[in-house]
């Protein structure tokens, strides 16, 4: 995929790391509701860690998710991802 680094990827994309259970949990929610993605690690990756910095003001916030329509969710909780999907 081509469009990694934009705010209008051809799919939903999640910046993650490893350790982060925010991550855990958002990862989770797309597996438990099937909602295809790509996860792209922050770990060794310079180029993953400039755009969700560049993104975020600044902070390396974890999830950083992108998705098709130029929307972007930080950090979502579960009311967040499940308002975000019920408009989808």
């Amino acid at each position: 995929m081509t469009d990694l680094y934009t705010l209008t990827p051809s799919q939903i994309v999640m910046y993650a790391t490893e350790y982060c259970s925010d991550c855990w949990r958002a990862r989770k929610y797309f597996e438990t509701n099937n909602i295809p993605h790509l996860q792209v690690g922050l770990e060794g990756n310079s180029d993953a860690i400039e755009f969700v910095t560049q993104v975020n003001n600044g902070y390396r916030s974890v999830p950083t998710i992108v998705f098709p329509d130029g929307s972007i969710l930080v950090e979502p909780n579960q009311e967040e991802l499940n308002a975000k999907f019920s408009n989808s």
